[in-house]
């Protein structure tokens, strides 16, 4: 029997039926991954295009690892950056001792000598120059990319200072070995210098950070930093009893002034260890308002 159809009709026509339903909702459905990427609110190419919902924010970091994040990343720097300026720090205390000796025979002044001069260490690096660098992140703009991650404002503070901290102990210990030496103090007990470096340096670089983040500019914030290191040269280094009477109360007021009386009182034979215990005590209670008045700093200065 001969077909009316038409061949090419005959074989044009399935494909003109699948090209067409290519396009229908049935058939897109049909294909896998399709609709994987996005979240399709409508049930038909009618209701218009698909519309993605927003991705979840990922959970803000805690303190513990964004501190140590922070923390490693600081020392890196400094070691990079500050081993000239902690060169200088440490010359410069050990020249202090040097003219000094001249002038102090020994006893307890030799001792408050010897003291201020390895705490001055400390606040050459934790606060001298904690202040500049924050004073510079903050001029330069740097607290907007910390103010983009997800971390704590304490790890940012905490970590900056105590990578500085951390970055004093050799200067610290070649100055208080080499002003005993000096002065032929002993060094029975410069172990105590274990929980004098860490307290002070809290102390020291909370100020530091305070002072870098609360000045409205960047030079202001180097000077403050300036004088806060001059206040620990002349107030720690000189002994207390050669002070008048209000300057040895702005010697109170000094965070690094209990850490010195600290390390002094263990260069005696004898030590009295439940007032080093005292001293110490008040130095870490002052670290800890220190850096968190430099956290409320941060925060302030972040939302700027």
């Amino acid at each position: 029997m001969t077909s009316i159809v038409p061949t090419e009709s005959a074989r044009t026509g399935p494909a003109r039926t699948g090209s067409a339903g290519a396009g229908s909702p049935e058939t897109a459905s049909a294909k896998p991954g399709a609709g994987s990427a996005a979240v399709r609110t409508s049930g038909g190419p009618q209701d218009g295009p698909a519309r993605t919902a927003p991705a979840p924010l990922a959970p803000r970091a805690g303190l513990l690892p964004s501190l140590a994040a922070v923390y490693r990343a600081q020392l890196s720097r400094a070691r990079v950056a500050r081993i000239p300026l902690l060169f200088v720090a440490t010359f410069q205390s050990v020249g202090i001792m040097v003219l000094m000796r001249g002038v102090v025979d020994g006893g307890s002044e030799a001792r408050a000598v010897v003291a201020g001069s390895s705490v001055l260490v400390v606040a050459f690096v934790a606060l001298n120059l904690l202040a500049q660098y924050f004073g510079q992140l903050r001029a330069g703009g740097g607290l907007d990319h910390y103010a983009t991650l997800p971390v704590p404002p304490a790890a940012v503070v905490l970590g900056a200072a105590g990578a500085y901290a951390s970055f004093t102990v050799p200067g610290t210990i070649v100055t208080a070995v080499a002003g005993s030496a000096l002065f032929g103090l002993p060094m029975t007990h410069l172990w105590v210098l274990v929980a004098v470096i860490p307290l002070a340096g809290a102390a020291l670089s909370g100020l530091g950070a305070a002072l870098g983040l609360l000045a409205p500019r960047q030079e202001l914030a180097t000077l403050l930093g300036q004088l806060g290191m001059s206040a620990a040269l002349l107030l720690g280094v000189l002994p207390a009893e050669r002070l008048p009477g209000p300057v040895g109360w702005a010697r109170d007021l000094l965070p690094s002034t209990y850490g010195v009386e600290a390390l002094s009182r263990s260069f005696d034979a004898r030590p009295d260890w439940p007032v080093v215990a005292l001293d110490l005590a008040v130095c870490a209670a002052v670290g800890v308002l220190s850096l968190a008045v430099a956290t409320w700093a941060y925060r302030r200065a972040a939302v700027r």
